[in-house]
């Protein structure tokens, strides 16, 4: 009987012991947000891009195939003429983490985010169109990519 007794504690004590060895965390779960730090990132981005189509088209492409993430430079990209003024709206940036480029099997490298833009394009200081869609964005050892708009 007293084995048995010794049995039954420790069986009480190895499932005590198992119990406590939970992963059990305080607090509430929630997604994962974009940072501060990744939103200031991405605002520098766009007015980079911006500041750069202010300077010259010769600038502005400079600055994009600069920016473009270095998994996808294509060698045969032509870059639409004149200047691209990009107007994000920072409230709609958010992680994309299953985003791949048009045409790739493969996901970018980095942290992907998406965000809504007014995209206007210019030639010779006039506006020839305006487009409203989602421009995607990477984070990449503490640098923003993106994905150069290619006419070909």
């Amino acid at each position: 009987m007293a084995d048995v007794v010794v049995r039954g504690v420790l069986a009480a004590v190895c499932a005590l012991a198992l119990t406590a060895c939970g992963s059990q965390v305080a607090g509430t779960p929630r997604p994962l947000q974009v940072t501060d730090v990744e939103r200031d990132l991405v605002t520098g981005y766009f007015n980079d891009l911006n500041d750069a189509g202010s300077q010259g088209g010769s600038e502005q492409r400079d600055l994009l195939r600069d920016t473009q993430h270095p998994d996808f430079v294509d060698e045969g990209c032509e870059l639409p003429a004149g200047t691209l003024r990009v107007q994000p709206t920072m409230s709609t940036l958010r992680l994309d983490p299953t985003w791949t480029p048009p045409g790739e099997d493969e996901h970018p490298r980095g942290v992907v985010l998406v965000v809504a833009v007014t995209l206007t394009v210019l030639q010779d200081g006039a506006e020839v169109g305006s487009q409203i869609g989602s421009q995607h964005v990477v984070l990449l050892n503490g640098k923003v990519y993106g994905f150069a708009p290619c006419v070909n």
